[in-house]
This record gives structure tokens, C-alpha cells and sequence, in this order.
């Protein structure tokens, strides 16, 4: 009999974030012929209508989880609510987008289901019957190639945004839907509202594109020329943890070592010097270009291009040519 995997995926503002179709992605490279993929869509009232994107993108069959206590995350839960699909499933693997809910609830299965776990995990190869994981190490500087010993046991995996392509879409496909009742447990905290302090509707983790600013940026006003750029590119703008310590802009925009790791296919740094901390959380990046008025900034050395110069002055003109290159 095969090895039944589960694919968690995740939904953001009434929409099923990237991550969840790359994670069915990892799924499907990891399975071996014979091996089934299901997906479980875990949220409030409405949210089974996103089902039919899961089955486009490969789920054989997609398991729904519905209630309005479940609109917003709460670990407890959802976790309830996994564990009632996991009875009725037994999945022999569960993957997860390695995102705050995923870093958070992955833990927690592996360990109520006494499962080995590998996490952050940004390329998958199956060679017959052997499943190699590779992730990094040392804040990017080095990975390791990593198996369960127990390929038989139940798995709980990870998977960094931005690493594996998903496969494309095919509208035509079509999958049960199954709706597992929600068994509603004690729970020790609820949440009652969620206030967002960050604009934009591109996640830090997901886009293509990250604009980035640090200490030269020098007030939150000096933000607003990045955030033009990035509107212009259809980005998102982060931040180096100086910024964000200098109160420029909101923590939850801080990329780095105690921040957010991103892997955009380009990232735009500006008045970044390159602190060894920032760079952990954005040197995977496909093509780094880095703006900075100091020639000697540590940044030039990870960057694909460099230009020297003042931002305020650079990335005006970057945002002017880029719109009219892309209008």
C-alpha cells in the first residue's frame, strides 16, 4: 500500500496563499507511484469554496474543515481540527508552508503524532525508494541533505516559500470534497480581533519582488519612495532590523536573522549596509541589487549589481523607468 500525504494549505483574505500549491509540489516530488495526495483546508464558513484550486494543482482529494471559531489562526484549534483529519486519513506524511502558522502548528502534530519532523526545507529529490531533503544551515551559509531514517513512519515537513515551483494549474482536474466535522476543544485563549499593522496585500515571504530599506532610509517618511517602487514592480517593501529599531516602520517588515527570510527573485536593498543578521534573511535571493552611498558597504559583496549612490536620488529614477518600461 502506498504512503498517503497530507498537504496542509493555507488561506489568506479569502485567498489560498502560493505556498500551499508549492507544498502539493513537494508533496508530489517526495511521492513514489501508487502514493496518494490529499490536501485539508482548515478555516471559517466560505472557506471550502477555495477547494477547487487545491484539486487543479493536484490534490486527489481535499478535506475541509469549517467553523467560525476557525477564521482566524489559533493553534489549538486548528490543531483539533488536524488531528481529526489525520484519524481519518493516517497520513504517512503532512506538509506545511514553513510560515508562521506552519513553524507553529507543524511542531505540534509531530509531536501528538510522535512523527520525525525536518523544517524550512527548499529542495525535495526521490531517487527509488530514498526521499533527500535539503535545507539550510547557518543563517544560509551552508545545507545539509537530510532523510528520515523511518521512511515507512509519519513525516512533518516544512516547505520555504519562493523554493519550489508548483506545478501549473489544470482547470479541468477535479477532486472530492470531503467535510469533516470540527471537534471543538477547551480553549485556553480566543481571539477576538486582528488588527494588521502593515499595508500592501503582498506577503513578505511570497513575493517576487522585495524592495527593502535600512538606517539610510533615515525617518518613516524616507519609506515612501520604496513603496512607490515597489507598487511600480508589484512588490513588497521590508525592512533591516535597524530600521525597524530606529522606529522607521513596523517590525513585522523586519527581514533578517530575528526577522523574516525571504528568497524574492529580486531584491532591492536600499540603505542597507549588509549586516551579517540582514543577510541571513535575504541572501538566497536570485539577483540582489543593493543602493547604498558608502562604496565600501559590506552589502556590495553579496550583490549582483551595485549602484553607489544616494537613494533618495536613485530610486526616484528607477521608479520613473520602470513605469514607463512596464505601463
Amino acid at each position: 500500500m502506498g504512503k498517503t500525504f497530507l498537504v496542509v494549505a493555507e488561506a489568506r483574505g479569502g485567498k489560498l496563499r502560493q505556498v500551499s500549491f508549492e507544498a502539493l509540489r513537494a508533496a508530489q516530488l517526495s511521492a513514489a507511484d501508487g502514493d496518494v495526495i490529499n490536501a485539508l483546508l482548515i478555516g471559517g464558513t466560505g472557506s471550502k469554496a477555495l477547494a477547487g484550486e487545491l484539486a487543479a494543482f493536484g490534490a486527489d482529494s481535499i478535506y475541509t474543515v469549517e467553523d467560525s471559531a476557525l477564521e482566524s489562526y489559533n493553534s489549538e484549534a486548528y490543531l483539533s481540527a488536524l488531528l481529526a483529519v489525520t484519524d481519518i486519513v493516517g497520513p504517512g506524511a503532512i506538509y506545511f508552508g514553513h510560515t508562521a502558522v506552519g513553524r507553529d502548528l507543524a511542531p505540534l502534530a509531530a509531536a501528538k503524532l510522535a512523527a520525525g519532523q525536518l523544517s524550512d526545507v527548499t529542495a525535495i529529490a526521490r531517487s527509488g525508494n530514498n526521499v533527500q531533503f535539503t535545507r539550510p544551515l547557518y543563517a544560509g551559509k551552508a545545507v545539509e541533505k537530510k532523510a528520515f531514517t523511518d521512511p515507512d513512519g509519519t513525516w512533518v515537513v516544512t516547505i520555504r516559500p519562493n523554493n519550489i515551483a508548483a506545478l501549473e494549474p489544470d482547470a479541468s482536474r477535479q477532486a472530492p470534497v470531503i467535510d469533516v466535522a470540527y471537534p471543538a476543544p477547551s480553549l485556553r485563549s480566543i481571539i477576538r480581533e486582528v488588527v494588521k499593522k502593515t499595508s500592501g496585500t503582498i506577503d513578505l515571504a511570497e513575493a517576487k519582488i522585495v524592495v527593502s530599506g535600512g538606517r539610510g532610509v533615515r525617518s518613516a517618511d524616507g519609506f515612501q519612495p520604496l513603496e512607490e517602487l515597489a507598487a511600480v514592480l508589484g512588490g513588497a517593501v521590508g525592512a533591516s532590523r535597524g530600521a525597524c529599531d530606529a522606529g522607521y516602520c513596523e517590525y513585522a517588515m523586519q527581514i533578517g536573522q530575528t526577522g523574516k527570510v525571504v528568497t524574492p527573485e529580486i531584491y532591492i536593498a536600499c540603505g542597507i549596509s549588509g549586516a551579517i543578521q540582514h543577510l541571513a534573511g535575504m541572501s538566497s535571493s536570485r539577483v540582489i541589487i543593493a543602493i547604498n552611498k558608502d562604496a565600501e558597504a559590506p552589502i556590495f559583496k553579496v550583490a549582483d549589481y551595485g549602484i553607489v549612490g544616494d537613494l533618495f536620488e536613485v530610486v526616484p529614477l528607477l521608479t520613473e523607468e520602470f513605469h514607463q518600461l512596464l505601463k
